[in-house]
């Protein structure tokens, strides 16, 4: 009965209070009200009210006064306050009851449409300001259960989660710095970290606690974006806390656990991005893995295997927290296993994306740097046939960085399986990539001194100083300039053509091989009626030569060679490598040679002739070099003359400069001889060569050519639209081939007929297949593995759409179609 009168006594106690706020214009009345209300939350000065009319105030009408004072924001007596008043009376009511109450008061009148939002924006200021969020975190720590029902919570919880959000949709540009989410997931991580360092003194003093509803924020936060923010300020703080206290670890522990399973990833992949070291994320969630299938889960395969984004340190903490306690090692070797698989996998080689593969090789290293040498052994023959069968499929790749990255792990594994007393050992260059997997296997030492740096300089000079037989010092002897020296040869070169060819084909001198070869080139060009009657033969010797004397630049000086043959005689020298291309009996380094030469020439070809003649020697070449005007009395004018033209802009209607000087295109009428012969018998398998088959990077390479003939055919509108047909019914076979390279080398292609085709044999010869190959990019856009493809592929349903939207704006056009 006394509870029942308690009860009933508050509720006509406020609605008194409630009846003068809605009535009265006495200002007395008013504060007298507001005062009376103010003593059911803090007991008033002179304690007029109990505790349990407190209690029953801020369980049962607390909401309902708020709610009734941002009604009456627009009230008389609320505009007559002073400011001390205002903030005495109205303002506290706010800040000094249940703040999620107040909280959700405030929200859902800032949302409302009202002509005073700047006392309310200012309110939910000082709501921040004053620590009122841990207040509210604090208060739900306390509650051992929910007191509340589960959509209120809900409803806080997004309030609490969405706040910048919330405010930023209503405010827009005169939104306040607090409610930016730059300021305000940091100020509600350091909230979090205070409700959580009042639960551990809490627990010390003999309290229960529960750490539900913190869980539930830090999941709410994190699963809409803001990990990065609020972990930033989060983990460092719980990292130092849990270093020797086991108080702070077992809150750790029990915060993790209390996460929501939809929450539990976002949380996870933002604190081992947070986190300092894999001792640090041990100490925060304990043996999570171990009791969690959702943590498990992400720690054990998504973070290796599906998601490849992380920085390599973010593999190193994952990993390195599987291999540091005893009970998680099993789940190290699982890992261990899975990544395995993954890496030795051929059709995961050919499909997935090279970051992956590059990501999923570190995992797969740094898993190996941490076994035990017992543990090593039992998976010792698993780790042998993932090398073999790994390696093999990395090295069948037509990518350098995918062949890179199998040399480099089949290195590691060996060396760290050590087998049978023997390491591989592979040729190459060595380039950011590499020297990252190489240091995986290297462990990082922690907290060691930096070596001090040694004095190179001096330690020579000591050492010197051991085999001197004087006082003399070598700084007093002056150098001799060598470096335009020479070494001088006994051969000579060859001063004619046909000596440059027998020497090249039969001497067994390396030092007048290497002479003729050196200026054959020039040759050629210099002597063009004698390079046509031997361009075929000289042509066949050097694609047969070998480096046999190890020729510095030998490749480029023999393509050199090539390419000027094959430009000073086209039709012949194109003709007779397009035929040998297929031929037997050549290596797949020929094929590509050919390739190679073919692809220069015909870029030489297409480019205008230009007079290259030396600069004269003379007074009006010194002149020139002349920089400084004082030197020259009589030419100064004519330089500040030069020099003020040049800086000069001119606006004019119409041409300023000659137009360039019309050349005849060279490659235009042989464009035919390089691209068609290609075209033949490369679905014909031979003894030594299968195009369709396993050669696929001869594939790429004829395709990616066959691109580029189309490509330089742009001035050639009559041969262009005749290649442009051929070559895309060349390509439509092997569109989906599974090598990325053809893939890359097909879109290349596609680009080009797209860009070099006219317009209108475009839609004309090739409206039949226009809608197919449309769908059939916007597929590889979306979907390719390849990043790569992706963009070719864009790029050519941009050129694409242009050449159509262009015609069909043409009435021409349109009546030709017609």
């Amino acid at each position: 009965m006394e509870q029942v009168s308690t009860n009933a006594e508050v509720r006509l106690t406020v609605s008194q209070c409630f009846r003068t706020l809605t009535t009265s214009t006495d200002t007395a009345d008013v504060i007298s009200a507001l005062t009376t209300l103010l003593s059911h939350l803090d007991g008033g000065p002179e304690g007029t009210t109990t505790a349990v009319q407190q209690a029953e105030f801020r369980r049962s009408h607390y909401t309902r006064t708020l709610q009734l004072l941002v009604s009456n924001i627009q009230a008389d007596w609320l505009h007559s306050f002073t400011a001390a008043q205002r903030s005495e009376l109205w303002d506290s009511l706010f800040l000094r009851g249940p703040p999620d109450q107040a909280l959700l008061v405030l929200m859902e009148g800032i949302g409302e449409p009202s002509t005073s939002l700047d006392h309310l924006v200012s309110i939910t200021e000082k709501f921040l300001q004053n620590h009122r969020l841990a207040e509210l975190l604090w208060s739900y720590c306390l509650q051992a259960a929910p007191s509340d029902s589960p959509q209120l919570r809900e409803t806080l919880l997004g309030r609490i989660s969405a706040l910048p959000d919330l405010t930023a949709n209503k405010l827009h540009l005169n939104n306040r710095p607090v409610f930016l989410p730059q300021q305000y997931y940091p100020l509600l991580a350091t909230e979090m970290l205070t409700a959580l360092e009042r639960t551990c003194q809490a627990l010390r003093d003999g309290t229960d606690c529960s750490l539900a509803f913190v869980a539930q924020t830090l999941g709410k936060v994190c699963i809409q974006g803001h990990s990065g923010l609020v972990l930033a300020v989060v983990a460092p703080r719980l990292s130092v806390c849990t270093r020797s206290d086991m108080v702070w670890q077992r809150v750790c522990w029990k915060l993790m656990e209390n996460v929501p399973q939809r929450w539990m990833e976002s949380v996870l992949t933002g604190l081992v991005q947070a986190v300092s070291g894999p001792d640090a994320l041990g100490r925060i969630i304990g043996n999570l893995v171990l009791t969690n299938k959702k943590a498990q889960f992400v720690i054990t395969h998504k973070l290796l295997l599906l998601q490849y984004k992380y920085e390599t340190q973010v593999l190193r903490i994952v990993l390195g927290y599987l291999a540091a306690d005893k009970d998680r090692r099993p789940l190290l070797v699982q890992v261990l296993r899975s990544v395995c698989q993954a890496w030795a996998n051929p059709s995961a080689v050919k499909h997935t994306p090279l970051e992956q593969q590059m990501y999923v090789s570190k995992a797969l290293l740094l898993s190996v740097s941490l076994l035990k040498d017992s543990e090593l052994q039992e998976l010792r023959s698993e780790l042998l046939q993932c090398m073999l069968g790994g390696m093999q499929s990395h090295l069948d790749s037509s990518v350098v960085r995918i062949r890179h990255m199998g040399m480099v792990v089949g290195e590691c594994l060996s060396s760290r399986m050590d087998v049978s007393g023997t390491q591989l050992k592979f040729e190459y260059d060595q380039d950011e990539e590499t020297r990252e997997l190489l240091s995986l296997m290297t462990p990082i030492a922690c907290d060691e001194p930096e070596p001090e740096p040694v004095n190179g300089y001096v330690q020579l000079a000591d050492q010197n100083s051991l085999f001197s037989d004087s006082n003399v010092s070598d700084d007093e002897l002056t150098p001799y300039d060598m470096s335009g020296d020479q070494e001088i040869s006994q051969a000579s070169p060859p001063r004619y053509l046909r000596d440059c060819l027998e020497i090249l084909r039969s001497s067994e001198d390396g030092a007048r091989v290497e002479l003729s070869l050196r200026v054959a080139e020039g040759l050629v060009r210099r002597n063009a009626f004698a390079a046509r009657e031997i361009s075929v033969q000289m042509s066949k010797v050097l694609l047969h030569m070998e480096d046999k004397y190890s020729i510095i630049g030998f490749l480029g000086l023999r393509q050199a060679t090539m390419v000027a043959l094959t430009v000073t005689d086209c039709i012949p020298v194109t003709q007779y490598l397009t035929t040998e291309f297929y031929s037997l009996n050549y290596s797949l380094r020929q094929r590509l040679d050919i390739l190679e030469v073919l692809t220069v020439a015909a870029q030489e070809l297409s480019k205008p002739i230009t007079d290259k003649r030396d600069p004269p020697i003379g007074p009006a070449a010194t002149s020139e070099l002349n920089t400084y005007p004082g030197d020259d009395p009589v030419h100064w004018r004519q330089v500040v003359e030069k020099r003020i033209q040049s800086k000069t802009k001119r606006l004019s209607k119409g041409a300023t400069k000659p137009p360039a000087k019309a050349t005849p295109n060279r490659y235009a009428p042989v464009a035919g001889h390089f691209f068609f012969p290609l075209l033949r018998n490369y679905d014909k398998p031979q003894v030594t060569f299968d195009l369709l088959g396993s050669d696929h990077l001869v594939l790429g390479r004829l395709i990616h050519t066959l691109g580029l003939f189309m490509h330089l055919a742009v001035n050639a509108p009559v041969i262009a639209a005749q290649m442009g047909c051929a070559l895309l019914d060349f390509v439509w076979a092997v569109r989906y081939h599974v090598d990325q390279m053809v893939r890359r080398g097909v879109l290349f292609a596609v680009c080009s007929v797209f860009l070099s085709m006219p317009s209108q044999n475009l839609l004309v010869d090739l409206s039949d297949q226009l809608f197919e190959t449309r769908a059939w990019l916007a597929d590889v856009a979306e979907g390719d593995p390849d990043a790569d493809c992706r963009n070719l592929a864009v790029q050519s349903l941009v050129l694409l759409e242009k050449s159509v939207k262009k015609q069909l704006q043409d009435p021409q056009t349109l009546s030709l179609e017609s």
